[in-house]
């Protein structure tokens, strides 16, 4: 008998579609291409958008931040070098609406703007809310920015205050009109101050709202735009000019360029794109096992058909490579199946994310399709082909035993091959070295205990099933098991392993969701308001009081940068670890309390109420930068000094949603420092 495999395979391949015996092969093959791919159009479009628009993410070519107002010197020298420069701040405060409009109120990420901003990208804004929410957005670019005693906010803070543009809003002492709704704002980047809704006013409206204090946290940014080479010269020069700066103390500014892009963002960002990473890379996993036993089953069902072209006469390498050709076509309909699902389903997650992903992103890449069709492939020759190579192999006689035989040299190679290339994936897949490799890790690992487990049951039930008296099905059943103990061991670790994934799948996200829902005490607070200075505590508690919150949290919040410890002076450099020298270059909420306050347990040294020159440090933080008990600490408040001693250190519960610092003086009374109130309690 003489048929080339390409017909053969041909012919087989319409025979099985026909048959639906190639279904759950396809099934398997598309939902892992599927999974995979929507991460990865997702991820790349993210990753091209980012990369697009750097320079709108950053609102210019570069930008000096700092939490104080910045030197002179920055605008002058960048006045200099022929740029353009626009100064922006930007704090959390509460919006209020008029009694008038129901007196609602929502915490706000307020930014006022100068003449001139944005240097880069573009404002948007609606009319009305119906225009900001409309698919598509009927909005339009704005040239400049919001005139004198008006302010453009988002749709949101609309819709929780109940008011619409033309009404007032009450920022402090001011009342401002409400002329826009704004849709894009090029540098709003993903801060966590930045997820509240947006308020943006003119500068020079924001000394009348009375909202800057001494103790206020205010971000102040200076954005540069220009000619490429003078913003390189500027980056260098004000990267000298900081560094500089921290050796007379001159700390918390920072410079913000086009490679750093905003980081919050890209750290955001990435956290979800793993997130997704870990679903496809189990999702794929549990796609091997469902081939590998979809594959299994295929080839059982060929038995007779091999056996026939067998004695017919037609070669062992005519048979094996017409089911090449044939999965082959299986894994190119599966795999582009899969990616078109993959390229729709990345629609919803970006409906999902449209919070924080406001700006139009670019068209995806060829690289999901190459790694989602590479794995599709990989997927069905690893884990399918194997057991269907078998086919190719088996002696007529075998059909009355309904046995392929044991797995030849060139399955065995074919399968090695493949579980290498698909390890390989999922690292390419996970982005991330530690992922991918606890993900193959603990693959393997569990294959190997499910397999253990499996033989040592199998050996377990031939040693305890008697023929002489166990019923005629169980002795049947345990010959059969026992007969070919390699493949009820795959099998078992196959279908273990796909269970453990399903429960990973299913499970993981209950069980977090459960345990952070325990954590949380019963009367945790859920409202929190900052930001009230000493004037407003009086009024403020007599309000809550009126409206029957008896229990609050109220603590003072004062401002201060650490400076020296024993004598001294401390600097980014002194340290390795990344989260210990941002800690040094931020500045602490400080607060003070002759209470010790709940939740928070001594852990070393002694808390004394109102005991002079002393303070106590959360254990955590007193770890991190390598202080302990006796260590005298400067902080620097105000542009000035305060030395105090270490008396104790804290375990704090940081789970209890109850206010807590890092750094608490244990009196009741900071006379002359610039202080604000933070207060906690249940709605």
């Amino acid at each position: 008998m003489t048929i080339s495999f390409w017909s053969l395979g041909w012919r087989s391949l319409w025979r099985d579609v026909r048959a639906g015996e190639l279904r759950l092969v396809v099934l398997a093959v598309t939902l892992a291409v599927a999974a995979l791919s929507a991460v990865g159009f997702l991820a790349d479009r993210l990753q091209s958008g980012l990369q697009r628009d750097a320079q709108q993410l950053l609102g210019g070519d570069a930008v000096i931040a700092s939490d104080r107002p910045l030197e002179p010197a920055y605008a002058a020298q960048a006045a200099a070098m022929g740029l353009q420069t626009a100064n922006t701040l930007s704090f959390p405060t509460m919006a209020r609406a008029a009694a008038a409009q129901g007196g609602a109120s929502k915490l706000v990420a307020l930014k006022a703007v100068e003449s001139g901003y944005p240097l880069r990208g573009t404002l948007r804004t609606a009319r009305t809310v119906d225009d900001a929410l409309a698919t598509p957005l009927r909005d339009a670019v704005q040239a400049g920015i919001p005139q004198a005693g008006t302010v453009w906010v988002e749709a949101q803070l609309l819709d929780a205050l109940g008011l619409a543009p033309g009404q007032p809003l009450l920022l402090g002492n001011s009342s401002l009109t409400i002329a826009a709704v704004l849709t894009q704002e090029p540098d709003k980047g993903a801060a966590f101050m930045n997820f509240a809704p947006r308020v943006m006013l003119n500068a020079v409206d924001m000394p009348a709202t009375g909202l800057i204090q001494p103790a206020s946290r205010v971000n102040y940014r200076m954005a540069v735009a220009g000619a490429p080479a003078q913003a390189k010269a500027f980056e260098a020069w004000a990267d000298a000019h900081i560094k500089a700066g921290v050796e007379r103390n001159v700390r918390g500014v920072r410079l913000e360029s086009l490679q750093g892009g905003r980081p919050e963002l890209s750290q955001t960002l990435d956290r979800a794109a793993k997130f997704l990473s870990l679903v496809a890379l189990l999702s794929a996993l549990l796609s091997a096992v469902a081939v590998a036993l979809a594959a299994r089953a295929f080839a059982a069902a060929h038995l007779d058909d091999c056996a026939m072209l067998r004695v017919l006469g037609l070669p062992q390498r005519t048979i094996a490579a017409s089911y090449v050709v044939e999965f082959a076509w299986v894994g190119v309909f599966a795999s582009a199946l899969g990616l078109l699902l993959g390229y729709l389903l990345h629609h919803v997650f970006l409906v999902l994310l449209a919070g924080l992903v406001e700006t139009r992103l670019p068209a995806p890449g060829w690289a999901p399709v190459l790694l989602g069709g590479g794995m599709g492939l990989t997927l069905l020759f690893a884990f399918g082909l194997p057991p269907v190579l078998q086919l190719a192999q088996v002696p007529p006689l075998r059909v009355i035993r309904r046995d392929m035989g044991q797995l030849r040299p060139a399955s065995v190679g074919v399968l090695a091959v493949g579980v290498a290339g698909f390890a390989a994936l999922l690292m390419a897949v996970s982005s991330d070295v530690n992922l991918g490799l606890i993900a193959v890790g603990g693959f393997a690992a569990a294959v190997l205990v499910f397999a253990g487990l499996g033989w040592l049951a199998i050996q377990l039930l031939r040693r305890s099933v008697n023929e002489a008296t166990a019923p005629r099905a169980l002795v049947l059943a345990t010959r059969q098991i026992s007969a070919r103990p390699a493949y009820t061991v795959v099998q078992i670790s196959a279908l273990a392993v796909g269970l453990l994934a399903l429960v990973l799948l299913v499970l993981l996200r209950t069980d977090l969701i459960s345990g952070w829902r325990s954590s949380t005490p019963p009367d945790a607070p859920n409202r929190f308001v900052i930001n009230l200075m000493p004037e407003q505590a009086l009024p403020f508690q007599l309000a809550l009081r009126e409206a029957g919150v008896e229990k609050f949290d109220w603590y003072p919040m004062i401002r201060g940068r650490l400076v020296a410890v024993n004598g001294r002076s401390v600097s980014a450099q002194d340290y390795e670890d990344e989260r210990a020298r941002r800690l040094v270059e931020r500045e602490f909420n400080l607060s003070h309390s002759a209470t010790q306050p709940p939740n928070n347990t001594i852990t070393a040294g002694h808390w004394q109420a109102e005991e002079a020159g002393a303070i106590s440090i959360e254990e955590g933080l007193a770890k991190t930068l390598r202080l302990k008990v006796g260590d005298v600490l400067r902080f620097e408040v105000a542009g000035a000094p305060i030395d105090s001693t270490v008396t104790s250190l804290r375990k704090v519960d940081w789970a209890s949603m109850r206010a807590n610092f890092f750094a608490l003086y244990p009196v009741s009374a900071m006379p002359d420092l610039p202080v604000t109130y933070l207060s906690a309690f249940k709605a």
